[in-house]
């Protein structure tokens, strides 16, 4: 069944200031979810790292290097979800 929604007709009836109001609150949005994916990246690394070297007693090892791959990957979806534009447009 198809659906009645369509975004491009629900763009074009939004005035000037429904539109700076849309793409702040999707700016905000945006910069209260990167960090989190930051942490979260940072926090299953080093946790799946904690527990492999639990299981295989090699202390601080794999921890280290799974937290740092976590950051790293963490870091590049931060990278990857900010615009690509300066002026702060979504170039979707």
């Amino acid at each position: 069944m198809p659906s009645d929604h369509n975004e491009d007709r629900d763009e074009q009836q939004l005035t000037p200031q429904q539109k700076q109001a849309k793409g702040f609150s999707q700016q905000f949005a945006m910069a209260m979810e990167l960090p989190f994916v930051l942490v979260g990246a940072v926090a299953v690394g080093g946790l799946i790292g904690y527990f492999l070297d639990r299981w295989l007693h090699t202390k601080p090892i794999l921890m280290l290097v799974l937290g740092f791959l976590g950051f790293f990957g963490g870091l590049r979806d931060v990278l990857r979800r900010l615009p690509a534009s300066g002026d702060g447009k979504s170039k979707r």
